[in-house]
């Protein structure tokens, strides 16, 4: 075996068992240090997972969408903007749209009430793909007069346990005007799809229409969906010059939208946890430049029985080195769990937003090797950095010194 190779085994089991003479304190250090690595590493899991999801959620949505815009508000669209873009060469369709927010004064929550032709709308077989039972809500046989009958509505799972209704049972909702409009369930959402559907109640686009009230030939925005995908860029530029007072606006527009607002939240809370790493790293490093007396009569011991300062400043290395590296593995490994098994529950709230009715999905956190190497450049860097110069300062403590006191 290559002698330097040995040299640095043997210095590994010395700086264990040194670490173990101290086992209390090191593990005390140990604990605080998983405990920090834990909290920086649940929020980075929990970004990298919420994106990851948002991009699966958001792959059904439209390649583009419109919305007309007065004084910086938006206004329903008319649906003759429709017939501006009849031309526009790349264009599949463009499908109008009706959604809103119904709030439930009684339980003090925001339903989304979406309203399209499933017909026309290719989102309409994604939401029927994800039903547990019953149907997507069709057209109404009397087109002319939908207020006149009931109207069939698909349920997220979490709005049919906030109101405790079953398939087939019958509930109403009050329009503007505080007249009534009667519902009957037709469907059910799987809880799988409840960072889509949790809060969703989802019509025909004549019944929304009736229920928010919405003019004939009026919608809340339009869809569009391209043949190319690579063209989206370009219909969106052309669209915009086409409709001037529209806000016109991607997928990859809002898929970035998300991240933002995910990174910025993930971000405020890891200056917050680093300023706590920051602490950590000068406790570090008031301990390890504060030499008790029984550390000090060993580096006099090793130094008397013919050790080197590189010698000592590799062990104190080593044992750095081992705590930061177990706290690291412990730490990421505690955060995978609480994100995986237990849905990141500490932080969950903090990162989607407080809510009455409140999606339940699963993250599933996308750990690749340059994510490792920036917690572990977070975390364990500043540590040892912080004992660099501690531990040279240990090493260099002359033996007549050290016995000294």
């Amino acid at each position: 075996m290559n002698k330097a190779l040995a040299k640095q085994l043997n210095l590994v089991d010395f700086a264990l068992s040194s670490l173990w003479r101290r086992r209390w304190k090191n593990g005390a250090v140990l604990l605080v240090f998983a405990g920090v690595i834990f909290l920086i590493s649940s929020f980075h899991l929990v970004t990298t997972a919420l994106t990851a999801t948002t991009q699966r959620v958001l792959a059904p949505a439209p390649d583009i969408v419109i919305q007309k815009m007065t004084a910086g508000r938006q206004e329903s669209i008319p649906l003759a903007y429709q017939e501006k873009l009849t031309g526009l060469f790349g264009i599949k369709k463009v499908v109008p749209r009706i959604w809103g927010y119904y709030f439930d004064e009684v339980r003090e929550a925001n339903f989304t009430v979406i309203g399209v032709d499933p017909e026309q709308m290719p989102l309409a077989e994604h939401l029927g793909q994800a039903l547990a039972r019953g149907h997507f809500p069709a057209a109404p046989a009397n087109a002319a007069a939908p207020e006149a009958e009931i109207a069939p509505a698909a349920l997220g799972s979490l709005v049919s346990e906030a109101l405790e209704l079953e398939h087939g049972a019958f509930f109403s909702l009050f329009r503007p005007d505080l007249s009534l409009k009667t519902l009957q369930v037709s469907g059910l959402f799987r809880p799988e799809s409840d960072l889509l559907t949790a809060d969703l109640i989802a019509l025909h686009i004549g019944e929304a229409r009736d229920l928010f009230q919405v003019p004939a030939g009026l919608a809340t925005d339009l869809c569009v969906y391209v043949y190319n995908p690579a063209e989206i860029t370009n219909l969106a530029r052309r669209i915009a010059e086409i409709l001037p007072d529209s806000r016109i606006l991607t997928r990859e527009q809002i898929a970035r939208t998300y991240q933002a607002v995910f990174g910025w939240r993930s971000g405020f809370a890891a200056v917050c946890l680093l300023a706590a790493l920051a602490a950590f790293a000068i406790l570090a490093w008031d301990k390890a430049s504060g030499l008790s007396p029984e550390e000090r009569r060993e580096v006099a011991v090793l130094k008397i029985v013919g050790w080197e300062t590189p010698d000592i400043l590799a062990l104190r290395g080593w044992e750095a080195l081992l705590v930061a590296g177990f706290a690291f593995l412990l730490g990421l490994l505690l955060a995978y769990i609480h994100v995986v098994y237990f849905a990141a529950g500490l932080f969950r709230p903090v990162m989607v937003g407080w809510s009455v009715i409140h999606p339940h999905f699963t993250l599933i956190p996308q750990l690749e090797a340059r994510d490792v190497l920036l917690l572990f450049s977070l975390t364990v860097l500043p540590y040892l950095a912080a004992t660099v110069i501690p531990t040279w300062r240990c090493a260099s403590v002359p033996a007549e010194d050290a016995l000294n006191g």
